[in-house]
């Protein structure tokens, strides 16, 4: 059996809780040393005490993905503080279900729109920096909607992930020359506090969701998290540029 290890430095973003933290602690769990990120900071400190509990080494930095300057002020807290960067989870996000197109107002999709794509692109112009010469991985959190024609009620979020799918394409395209890998992950319906806001506490919503997935239940954070870990692992070195469904064969079903 080859064992999935990580000797370098992960930056990990909207890891307070979710699928980041999940992500955060897995990379620890590697041996990675680990950057967690978040606007949460009270999340943000948890996870880092869960891996330093468990023998882990992390630090914690306050961002806005949507900053460009906060962005920086992150990746450089990184490289100060660990020397290096290696391998990048580009996950914070926000969600945006039960509004038609014509009801959405500009404010809510330029603020979707700013997070989960234009944050995503802040984010890896500055790990990529980062990487150069040395090499590296990075991994951005799309969805499994983004496979699909459309979501109702949920335009600016659909349109950001598909846009995040184009992001790391080119993206891989440009830098795999100079030996940085660049994929996405997509996942399906994930048990994280995301799930809460979309489905608004709705039980029958959430039976209705849960039998898109073949394999009959919702994903778990941590299940996510071992993808993403893998992809940035030496056992996937001669991937880059996918968007990997991580959804319990939803995309197949659909």
């Amino acid at each position: 059996m080859i064992e999935l290890v990580l000797d370098g430095v992960a930056v990990v973003t909207g890891s307070g809780s979710g699928i980041g933290r999940a992500a955060a602690l897995a990379f620890a769990d590697a041996g990675a040393r680990v950057m967690v990120a978040d606007r949460n900071a009270e999340g943000g400190h948890e996870t880092v005490e869960m891996i330093t509990g468990q023998g882990g080494e992390a630090a914690f930095t306050l961002v806005d993905i949507a900053d460009e300057a906060s962005v920086v002020s992150l990746i450089d807290a990184t490289v100060a503080r660990f020397g290096q960067l290696d391998y990048a989870l580009n996950n914070a996000g926000v969600s945006q279900h039960g509004v038609p197109l014509v009801d959405m107002d500009a404010e809510r999709w330029i603020r979707t729109i700013a997070i989960n794509l234009t944050g995503s692109f802040f984010c890896m112009k500055h790990e990529i920096r980062a990487m150069l010469g040395r090499g590296g991985a990075i991994v951005n959190t799309s969805s499994a909607s983004a496979f699909n024609s459309g979501s109702p009620g949920a335009a600016a979020y659909t349109s950001s992930k598909h846009g995040l799918i184009g992001l790391t394409k080119s993206a891989a395209v440009d830098y795999a020359p100079m030996g940085i890998r660049i994929n996405a992950v997509c996942p399906g319906a994930i048990m994280t506090p995301l799930i809460d806001v979309s489905m608004g506490d709705d039980p029958e919503r959430m039976a209705v969701v849960k039998k898109i997935h073949p394999i009959g239940r919702f994903g778990e954070p941590i299940e996510v998290g071992q993808a993403v870990v893998w992809l940035c692992s030496p056992l996937a070195s001669f991937i880059t540029g996918i968007a990997m469904p991580v959804d319990g064969g939803a995309v197949a079903h659909n």
